[in-house]
C-alpha cells in the first residue's frame, strides 16, 4: 500500500471536544472530505499516536474514509485523572464523540477499539476494544463495531499483574500503587476503579447489543496476554458478527500490522456502502 504522507498531513487537523464531566478530548480529525467517518479508540494507558490507531487512520485516508482518532480523558493531551478501569466513563467519551459528530451532520459509520497492552513495566489491561463493545450496547447508533483483541472475562488476569491477595489489600488500604521495575509509582487502582471493572459482566452487555450492529471480532492467534479463546467466547454471543483470527499475530500486533489493517479495511468498506442501515 502506497500513501503519500504529504497529501495526509494536509488532511488532518486537532479537533477538541468537552466530554459530559467538562473535560476537553483532544483529537486528530483524519478528513479526506468524506462524510463517511470512523471512530478510532486506543487502548489502555496508551493514545491516538499508538501505531494500530496510525496506520489504521492511514489506510482509511488512503481508501478515502475520514477518521477520527481521539485520547480518551486522563490520557494523552485530554483533560482529566487517569483512573484504572474507567469502562463506563470512557464509553460516555465516546459517546460525547459520536454525538458531537451527529451534530454536524458526519453519523460515524464504524467505532473500532484495541486492547492496549504495556509492554514497558509487564503490564496489560483491556480498554478500547471492549469499550466499543460497552457502547454499542447501550447506544443503538453505530452500523458497526470492530472490537481488536478485546477481554471477554474481566475477572481474568488481575492475579498476574497485581497478587494473589490484591482484593484483601485494596479492601484494606483502598488502593493498589502499581510500580515500574526501578520502583517508581506508575499508577493507582482504586477501590471504586477496580469494583467497575469486577462488576462488568461482558457477555450481558453483549446479549444488548442491537442485532442489526454489524461486529467485527478480530484476534491474534498468538495473543500472550488475552487468548484466543475470549475472541471465541465473544462470537458464540454476539448475533450479528465476523470473527477473523490472525495467524500468529500477538496481542499489539508487533509483526502483523498489515495483516490487521488488511482485515479491518475490506469489513468498514462494507459498512460504508451500507451505510444507510442504521440502527433504531
Amino acid at each position: 500500500m502506497t500513501i503519500d504522507y504529504s497529501v495526509l498531513s494536509a488532511m488532518q487537523q486537532k479537533l477538541t471536544l468537552v466530554n459530559k464531566r467538562g473535560e476537553k478530548l483532544v483529537g486528530v480529525l483524519h478528513d479526506t472530505g468524506s462524510a463517511k467517518l470512523v471512530v478510532l479508540c486506543h487502548g489502555f494507558r496508551s493514545t491516538k499516536e499508538y501505531n494500530i490507531m496510525v496506520n489504521i487512520a492511514a489506510a482509511l485516508e488512503n481508501e478515502g474514509i475520514s477518521a477520527f482518532s481521539f485520547d480518551f480523558s486522563g490520557n494523552g493531551e485530554s483533560e482529566g485523572s487517569f483512573q484504572f478501569g474507567n469502562y463506563s466513563s470512557e464509553a460516555e467519551d465516546l459517546r460525547s464523540v459520536v454525538e458531537y459528530f451527529i451534530g454536524v451532520n458526519r453519523p460515524p459509520v464504524a467505532v473500532l477499539g484495541h486492547s492496549k497492552v504495556n509492554y514497558c513495566f509487564g503490564v496489560s489491561h483491556i480498554a478500547g476494544g471492549d469499550v466499543v463493545l460497552l457502547y454499542a450496547s447501550k447506544y443503538h447508533d453505530i452500523p458497526a463495531v470492530v472490537s481488536v483483541s478485546g477481554r471477554y472475562d474481566l475477572k481474568t488476569g488481575l492475579e498476574e499483574r497485581l497478587g494473589k491477595t490484591f482484593l484483601e489489600k485494596i479492601k484494606k488500604d483502598g488502593y493498589i500503587d502499581v510500580k515500574t521495575r526501578s520502583g517508581e509509582i506508575d499508577y493507582q487502582v482504586t477501590e471504586e476503579s477496580m469494583m467497575e471493572r469486577l462488576n462488568t459482566n461482558m457477555h450481558e452487555a453483549c446479549l444488548s447489543i442491537d442485532e442489526r450492529c454489524r461486529v467485527l471480532i478480530v484476534h491474534g492467534s498468538a495473543d500472550e496476554v488475552i487468548p484466543v479463546e475470549d475472541a471465541l467466547e465473544f462470537a458464540k454471543i454476539i448475533r450479528n458478527n465476523r470473527l477473523l483470527i490472525i495467524d500468529g499475530a500477538n496481542h499489539g500486533y508487533s509483526s502483523h500490522q498489515d495483516e490487521l489493517t488488511s482485515a479491518v479495511l475490506p469489513f468498514i468498506k462494507e459498512c460504508v456502502q451500507q451505510c444507510d442501515i442504521v440502527p433504531n
